[in-house]
């Protein structure tokens, strides 16, 4: 395995599960904050949700440098790109809530140090 390899696991169903790393950036306009703000308690329930189905591994939110929210970041499990777009990111509240301007979904893999 060379080092651009995502290494994947397999779930209790046998399912190949690799790792993605969704980086997602705020809108710039005016309302951008306060259509994040409307939406962040349900986002949050919904990571939570997704977090104990073991979906999400990590997530939080990508701050300037006044410490203001202006993106997100998350490392999902899921068999594929496709699947983090149409099982995940769909039904998302940020997503559906249009908080989320830009979105990158890219292969990842957490170092095995970190794993528990």
């Amino acid at each position: 395995m060379n080092n651009n390899t995502v290494k994947s696991k397999k779930t209790s169903k046998e399912e190949k599960v690799m790792q993605f790393l969704i980086t997602a950036f705020d809108g710039k306009d005016s309302e951008a904050l306060d259509r994040r703000m409307a939406a962040r308690p349900n986002h949050l329930e919904y990571a939570k949700a997704a977090a104990a189905e073991g979906k999400v591994v990590i997530g939080g939110a990508i701050l300037d440098d006044d410490g203001k929210m202006i993106g997100s970041m998350l490392v999902v499990e899921y068999p594929s790109k496709e699947a983090v777009e149409k099982e995940y990111l769909a039904n998302d509240p940020y997503f559906l809530g249009k908080v989320w301007q830009e979105v990158e979904i890219r292969p990842y893999r957490v170092a095995d140090i970190f794993n528990k």
